[in-house]
């Protein structure tokens, strides 16, 4: 599952890199030297439009991964405004940009105001719909549509003094209606949908001061966390699942409440030859939890099921973090760079799972008491500048990690009374490289970093491994190349199974402007990965067996490619024309073939997920007057997997576009 949720990840971050046809950046509307309005200087321009959209296939997966829907928009807008001598009567700047308002997936607003030497204000606001239908194997039973919300403000006294006091707030909320699914009453007992309401919140409160003494900086920060959860399952619907087995009523409330206060610090000062930067934090985080599940029905075999759960928990987490760099300049050519960090996270307190049968009367306990993790890491660098076109440096790392834990069942005549567990583990690698400069536009760096880790905790963890990093470019005034290679390597084994990864990536970019009206850029790369990794459980009818001579192998080769050619057309409009294309061909496969059983037929899906994502895109933006713009703009999105897991494909159609009017007043 490790290869599945890389995919999953990586897949959606370079589908966040495409271009989107708007909002229309880039194109001037009106004087840049603005509007002059009393003692002020105002610039601004705003974009308001329509979107348009049709969607064929999978609606959910077009949700997931792209989201946008019809409407009307603000797309963007930026406003400045300025006081032209500086002496504004209540502020000196005030800016405002935003983009996405009124209904789009992805929504924000950037403000600040400041008066100079008095006051700075600043705040910031997010919002994204995020859609996520699930498993394609849950038949529609785990999804989400949810909306999550950042906002921050801060406030700042005497910004440019050499003392200045800060003030701030910032929260974040996770709100909407899911799906999850529930298996009732026994391990092979059916599954049934629950409703879902998600409702979590987090706030944080914080003061701090910043001060200047000579050569040297430091901060001191006070800091509240508050988090809290509502969230509650329930489904009071009967319903009817394998008969005669049915769940008539369910219910599940957790709440839980955390509170982190915390102090940070950091001090910075420099010489002429060392400079020196320390850092500390500390956090007591104290959380309680409770979870009281009640299920009311008829099990598999049409017997009276009348069950509670009940989870409680109420702990302590404190967090200590320390970190100190050391910058040594002895010469123009040599440089000596030493960071020293330490952390330390306990976990204790009583956590206790109580499981009760109503209609027998029994119940089972299990505790949980401690788990502390210590961390210490030490990094050197050493640089050297052999000649203006060429240097070199290395560098040893250094890192110690132990791990602890106490498990305690509850009661003493049990196996699981008092377990407590230690491991320690030290990783060790050295990094060498070159820096390459000739002439005033090539530029190439290399490094190579080998490491070892004696003791790896878990079989995904880096044991002995090996990283290559490269890139080069070369620039000229009208034209740039690019390019870079990446590799890295590493092999496992624990008691439990052995392990091994490698993953390369190539990439090339360049761009040209070939004429004062037309310009192209173009980049594409390649991703490798391959994982192998042995695989232990339990499978079989009528009576499960150990499984063990199964691995789990994943391969991926994703190619990602774009290309985008903007023309300047008489100074009248800009037309702007890309291309973006992902395609994962997997392991060369063009199809699925049978396997011998069903659990090597299910491993051997899962093996690789060939798909293809592209997205052309057209812009025209033609200028009416010096301050109005008219544009307009369609992009298609298309999205197929070869074959799925379970061969169950993905896939949809989608023809996006929008127009709008850009204007500045």
């Amino acid at each position: 599952m490790t290869n599945i949720r890389f995919a999953i990840i990586l897949l959606p971050a370079l589908l966040a890199a495409q271009d989107t046809v708007a909002p229309t950046w880039g194109e001037q509307v009106g004087s840049t030297r603005g509007t002059n309005k009393g003692d002020y200087n105002i610039v601004q321009n705003w974009e308001t439009g329509y979107r348009f959209m049709s969607v064929g296939g999978d609606r959910g997966k077009y949700s997931s991964d792209v989201n946008y829907r019809d409407g009307i928009r603000l797309l963007s807008s930026q406003t400045s405004v300025y006081s032209k001598a500086g002496k504004g009567r209540y502020f000196d700047e005030f800016v405002l940009s935003t983009q996405g308002l009124g209904n789009d997936p992805y929504e924000s607003a950037v403000l600040r105001v400041a008066k100079n030497g008095l006051y700075r204000y600043d705040f910031s606001w997010r919002q994204n719909d995020y859609f996520n239908p699930g498993l394609i194997v849950s038949a529609g039973e785990h999804l989400e549509n949810t909306k999550h919300r950042w906002q921050d403000h801060e406030f700042t006294l005497f910004p440019e003094k050499n003392f200045r006091v800060r003030a701030g707030y910032g929260s974040v909320t996770l709100n909407g209606p899911a799906f999850a699914s529930q298996q009732e009453f026994d391990t092979k007992g059916d599954v049934y949908p629950v409703f879902r309401n998600i409702q979590q919140r987090f706030d944080e409160y914080r003061i701090a001061a910043d001060g200047r003494v000579k050569n040297f900086k430091f901060t001191v920060q006070r800091r509240w966390e508050f988090y809290k959860e509502d969230t509650k399952d329930n489904q009071l619907i009967a319903l009817k699942g394998t008969a005669p087995a049915a769940l008539t009523s369910f219910v599940r409330p957790q709440p839980y409440r955390g509170r982190t206060p915390g102090w940070m610090g950091n001090i910075y000062g420099e010489t002429r030859w060392i400079a020196l930067n320390a850092h500390a934090s500390y956090s007591g985080g104290t959380g309680h939890y409770a979870q009281n599940e009640i299920a009311v029905g008829l099990d598999r075999f049409g017997s009276a099921n009348n069950r509670q759960i009940s989870v409680t928990a109420s702990g302590d987490r404190p967090v200590t973090a320390g970190d100190f760099l050391a910058t040594i300049l002895p010469g123009k050519r040599f440089s000596i760079v030493n960071n020293l960090s330490a952390s330390d996270t306990r976990m204790n307190g009583s956590n206790v799972f109580q499981q009760y049968d109503l209609s027998t009367l029994s119940f089972a306990t299990i505790n949980f008491q401690f788990l502390g993790i210590r961390l210490v890491t030490n990094a050197t660098d050493a640089h050297f500048r052999i000649s203006k076109h060429f240097d070199v440096f290395g560098g040893m790392r250094f890192s110690q990690r132990q791990i602890r834990s106490i498990e305690d069942s509850g009661d003493p005549t049990t196996p699981l009374s008092g377990v407590s567990a230690q491991q320690t583990n030290t990783t060790k690698a050295g990094i060498f490289g070159a820096n390459i400069f000739l002439g005033k536009g090539f530029r190439a760096h290399f490094e190579d970093e080998i490491g070892r880790n004696d003791n790896p905790l878990t079989p995904v963890s880096l044991q002995a491994y090996h990283s290559v990093r490269s890139k080069v470019q070369y620039r000229t005034k009208t034209w740039t190349l690019g390019g870079g290679y990446n590799d890295n390597y590493n092999s496992n084994s624990v008691q439990i199974t052995a392990y091994s990864s490698h993953a390369r990536t190539y990439s090339a970019n360049g761009s040209w402007t070939a004429k004062s009206w037309v310009s192209v850029d173009a980049g594409y790369s390649k991703l490798h990965l391959d994982t192998i990794d042995g695989l232990v459980f339990f499978a079989g009818a009528p009576r499960a067996i150990k499984v063990s001579d199964q691995q789990s192998i994943y391969i991926s080769n994703i190619h990602a490619a774009n290309i985008g050619l903007r023309f300047a057309l008489r100074k009248y409009a800009d037309l702007y024309v890309g291309y973006n294309l992902t395609k994962d061909t997997g392991d060369g496969r063009t199809s699925l073939a049978t396997q011998s059983s069903a659990n090597a037929q299910i491993l051997y899906n899962a093996q690789t997920f060939p798909l293809t994502y592209q997205t052309p895109l057209l812009r025209l933006s033609v200028r009416l007057t010096e301050k109005i713009r008219w544009n307009v703009g369609y992009q298609y999105y298309g999205y197929r997997e070869d074959f799925g897991l379970l061969s169950l494909n993905q896939g949809y159609r989608a023809n996006t576009g929008y127009t709008s009017l850009l204007w500045a007043f």
